[in-house]
């Protein structure tokens, strides 16, 4: 059966709009048996572009979860040198090392362009994939700019969202906006985000959606997770689902410092208007999300790390930068 139009539209949108990939490039395209639809399509849209391109599946290298980057792998991607990589994979509880190690070995060893896609699916790529990129990018420089001079931002939401968070400027913050086109650029596709390590945090975080494998194995939730933050961390967390409170404690527990806020983000793709249950795309519809343990040290200059990074999301945000308005309930109140 052929891949259908709006799978490769979106397809077409990552390789060619966002990574600019072109007859001058050799792509390598890294996915797994549960991805091999996106992975394929990718490659269609990539070979169609007039690169050369390598085809790779995880499970060509052992078995599931990876708690590191296979050698084999590692090898196979240097011998074939690309100038631009896809990691299209699901993810996988204990792999965030291997994502890691990926993006260790083509972005430091390499020192290409790189497409990260964890989570990704075949309904991320028909939505969040679909969006105008070049619209995206500039509406996340424009957060970008307003952001980064941020002294305190305030969010709220309908359902209890309730958050402070302070900055410092020593820490940067990251505009994400889904245009890659130099070498040791890199985004997480679907794209548009702005991002830093807040100096701190206070408040309530509700969140309706949680990120690494708690994203594909839960979706959307009918009940929420209340995350109560006190000096950049987490204190209580709480659920109608006490299964979920259980493991979600267990995970910010499992890691040195996987309690600190490590990520205060504002979502920019303006192409998605509702929750899919994936991570990946989620956290950039419009709106909030906060992580809880990396803050990305290569990014935003933080000083300290963790071995574990769990984005939580809130919908229907309002946000009051230094008092003054950037959005109200999901949509951005931007001057043009």
């Amino acid at each position: 059966m052929g891949l259908d139009a709006d799978l490769l539209q979106g397809a077409r949108n990552a390789v060619r709009v966002c990574m600019n990939v072109g007859p001058q490039d050799r792509a390598f395209i890294a996915t797994d048996e549960e991805t091999v639809e996106v992975g394929r399509a990718l490659e269609q849209e990539a070979r169609a572009a007039g690169a050369e391109v390598a085809f790779a599946r995880l499970e060509e290298f052992g078995p599931r979860p990876m708690l590191s980057l296979p050698e084999a792998l590692k090898q196979r991607i240097k011998e074939f040198g690309p100038s631009v990589t896809f990691l299209a994979v699901a993810a996988k509880e204990g792999e965030l090392s291997l994502r890691g190690g990926f993006l260790h070995l083509v972005m430091g060893e390499l020192g290409i362009r790189h497409a990260h896609m964890p989570s990704i699916t075949a309904r991320v790529l028909r939505e969040g994939m679909r969006a105008d990129y070049r619209e995206v990018h500039r509406l996340t420089q424009q957060v970008y700019e307003i952001a980064r001079r941020a002294r305190t931002i305030h969010v709220t939401s309908p359902n209890g969202t309730d958050v402070v968070a302070s900055f410092d400027r020593n820490l940067k913050w990251v505009g994400m906006g889904g245009l890659y086109h130099q070498p040791r650029q890199w985004g997480n596709l679907p794209e548009g985000e702005v991002f830093t390590c807040p100096a701190t945090v206070e408040g309530v975080v509700v969140a309706e959606v949680l990120g690494d494998y708690f994203s594909p194995r839960y979706g959307v939730l009918a009940d929420p997770v209340t995350f109560e933050i006190a000096g950049g961390r987490v204190g209580r967390v709480t659920s109608r689902r006490q299964d979920i409170e259980s493991e979600v404690s267990a995970y910010l527990d499992s890691s040195e410092n996987g309690r600190r806020v490590g990520e205060f983000a504002i979502g920019t793709n303006i192409g998605l208007t509702a929750l899919s249950g994936v991570m990946l795309q989620d956290e950039k519809m419009p709106g909030l999300h906060v992580a809880f343990g990396s803050p990305y040290p290569d990014l935003t200059g933080a000083d300290w790390s963790a071995n574990t990074h769990i984005d939580v999301i809130p919908t229907r945000c309002s946000i009051d930068v230094d008092g003054e308005a950037l959005m109200r309930d999901g949509r951005f109140v931007l001057a043009e």
